[in-house]
């Protein structure tokens, strides 16, 4: 799969980095990008890394909650519920 984005003109102000991962979690992360519309597996990473450095609190158990919470809403085994709810559940104030 090809993680190419498509423009291939280098942009000054992006910096490509490398990092090693086993080859089941990178078929992990492509099916996830694939799966959640993103056009390219750099495009995924990079959303995922904003997450986490704009929500540096929340744990590794939140995010756990919130994707469980997340699939089950996608497969109707869930509710939604607030915004103000989820943070009360989760012990985050903003």
């Amino acid at each position: 799969m090809s993680d190419a984005d498509t423009n291939d003109t280098p942009d000054p102000d992006k910096t490509n980095i490398n990092i090693r991962i086993t080859e089941s979690f990178l078929e992990d992360i492509d099916g996830t990008w694939e799966q959640e519309g993103f056009n390219s597996r750099s495009e995924f990473i990079r959303y995922v890394l904003r997450d986490a450095v704009k929500h540096p609190s929340f744990t590794r158990e939140s995010w756990k909650q919130i994707a469980s919470e997340e699939h089950k809403l996608r497969t109707g085994e869930g509710e939604a519920i607030s915004s103000e709810d989820v943070k009360a559940q989760l012990g985050q104030d903003d």
